[in-house]
């Protein structure tokens, strides 16, 4: 069954009594090449496990499927129970479970359903308006997983995978920076969906290292640091610092020359060792 032929999926969903839901911002793959490429660079292969984020009709589950051990796929739509029960029929390696991947214990899923697996890897056609809120629970909880690689609005890629140090850059991008090593792969043109969505998306994949990249004695300060600078990115960061954390101007500035940053700088002019060197001065203080 050719999952990307238009006409197969109107076949499908028809039988099946589904229609697409705009409030889960629902785009189906109907470019063939596109799942192959994400299940490749994104580290699918024998003695690997995969988790996905959203199934659609089962393309990309498919995929995945040919090329893991084991595909454990969550997905929040349970009309498309009978859909996938037809699409995925001739795959006994793949365990679909119903639910909201924001309200879903990783670790404890990955304990009770492939704890047997050390190559990990999470791969994932996203709904844009979870982007960000599903990329940061992955990265905060830290569940044992080597990988995440997914598709994502153009526009969120570019501020992903955006240069620490640039005007692309915002707090998003630090956050993700801090957790692990982000990078573009490849661009999909909005006509590789059905409906077409009006805006191009993009194949990013963040590898997560081991060890830690950064590491700060105080995470939670570090982040309401990046927080306020990046509220207001074109601006000083000195300002709103001071006033956020309650330091004197004065002995703020004193803090920023001291980790190397001037005291007229704007967030977009931040590294990463910057935003740490910063941090931990501050958390010093306290």
């Amino acid at each position: 069954m050719e999952l990307t032929n238009i006409g197969t999926i109107k076949d499908v969903m028809s039988r099946n009594g589904f229609t697409f839901s705009k409030a889960l911002g629902q785009n189906f793959l109907i470019n063939p090449s596109v799942c192959p490429r994400i299940a490749e660079m994104g580290g699918c292969k024998s003695g690997t496990a995969a988790i996905e984020i959203g199934t659609g009709v089962g393309v990309l589950t498919k995929e995945l499927a040919k090329r893991c051990d084991k595909v454990i796929a969550v997905e929040i739509d349970e009309r498309l129970k009978p859909v996938l029960a037809e699409t995925l029929a001739d795959y006994d390696n793949i365990e679909i479970v119903f639910g909201d991947i924001l309200k879903t214990d990783l670790s404890a899923l990955i304990n009770e359903k492939i704890p047997e697996y050390d190559e990990i890897v999470v791969c994932a056609n996203l709904p844009y308006y979870i982007t960000s809120p599903v990329i940061m629970k992955l990265l905060e909880e830290r569940p044992p997983i080597r990988s995440i690689t997914v598709m994502v609005q153009k526009e969120a890629a570019d501020r992903l995978c955006a240069e620490m140090g640039t005007r692309e850059c915002g707090a998003v991008t630090a956050a993700v920076n801090y957790y692990s090593k982000p990078q573009m792969l490849f661009r999909v043109n909005r006509g590789s969906f059905m409906p077409a969505p009006n805006v191009d998306s993009a194949v990013i994949r963040l590898d997560i290292p081991e060890k830690p990249r950064f590491t700060v004695s105080d995470e939670e300060l570090f982040f309401r640091i990046v927080r306020v600078s990046f509220a207001q990115r074109r601006k000083q960061i000195l300002n709103p610092l001071s006033a956020a954390l309650g330091i004197p101007k004065q002995e703020l500035a004193e803090m920023l020359v001291k980790c190397g940053i001037k005291q007229t700088a704007r967030p977009e002019e931040l590294k990463m060792e910057d935003l740490v060197a910063l941090c931990e001065a501050i958390a010093g203080k306290k």
